[in-house]
């Protein structure tokens, strides 16, 4: 971890970590901020931010230094239905998920999972809309809702996850005018990701805001930095500072006298006394 990690929430005091009960009512009162970000570091930085809600891997959420330094970011993790397994699988693990401190879990499974992890009181997110894992079935990935009777099917499954007792949706790569009418219409939170400015929530990846992303950029992304230019700068200077090692290692000019333990010459002459006599 690095010193800002261990640092930046210094004087963070005015914030609390949000329940599923204020999360609910903000709807429509104010747009939260959501990332999806991959690291410890991203993580101290978004709640230097303040954002709101976070989507962490798992190997992230569940790290013991998490919540010291993302203590009032909501933060939800979770499996895809490919990952997971049956409904039972799914229960087990965002058992433990939430026992080790993430505040709500994403199920991309079906309905019927949603509402056995629902009645146990999950908090559990889905998605609808351009889901990654399920995308053969809308066509491929692009848009979805773009057709009067494509919107109408997808508030009707916003619906069922909002019955299945979900309290939240990702909504992906949808029009911005039927995510803005679906959202009027439901008391479930739709967190948008390229859905427009009607939801509940703005929802980016940390590598899109921070211009690393490779291959292909959202329509919907926005760079705010080019750590791209930075990390390949960083390569090449990682890669020429092993070079020149290597380099003083070969003409001898490595190790230098100040970098070596040094031993008091008496005691030398005693050890390769006792060295020779053996």
């Amino acid at each position: 971890m690095t010193e800002v990690t261990r640092h930046v929430n210094r004087g963070v005091t005015s914030r609390r970590l949000p329940t599923v009960a204020d999360l609910r009512a903000w709807k429509g009162r104010r747009q939260l901020t959501m990332l999806r970000y991959f690291s410890l570091d991203e993580a101290a930085a978004a709640e230097a931010a303040g954002i709101d809600i976070a989507s962490v891997p798992a190997e992230i959420v569940l790290d013991p230094r998490y919540r010291a330094v993302a203590p009032t970011v909501f933060s939800m993790t979770g499996q895809t239905h490919l990952e997971m397994g049956t409904s039972d699988d799914y229960l087990r693990w965002c058992g433990n998920a939430l026992n080790r401190g993430a505040d709500a879990v994403y199920c991309s499974g079906s309905r019927r999972t949603v509402e056995k992890l629902s009645r146990e009181y999950f908090p559990v997110v889905g998605h609808v809309g351009l889901v990654p894992t399920r995308a053969t079935w809308s066509g491929g990935f692009k848009a979805v809702g773009k057709t009067a009777e494509a919107a109408l099917r997808l508030f009707e499954e916003v619906k069922a996850y909002e019955s299945a007792g979900a309290f939240a949706v990702e909504i992906e790569v949808v029009p911005a005018e039927v995510a803005a009418e679906i959202s009027k219409r439901v008391g479930i939170l739709l967190w948008s990701m390229g859905a427009g400015p009607g939801c509940d929530a703005q929802y980016l990846f940390a590598n899109d805001i921070l211009g690393y992303t490779e291959g292909h950029v959202p329509r919907h992304a926005r760079a705010y930095r080019d750590f791209g230019a930075e990390y390949a700068r960083l390569q090449r200077e990682r890669a020429a500072a092993f070079s020149e090692y290597a380099a003083d290692v070969a003409d001898g000019t490595f190790p230098q006298d100040r970098h070596l333990i040094r031993m008091d010459p008496r005691e030398l002459e005693k050890f390769i006394d006792g060295v020779d006599r053996q």
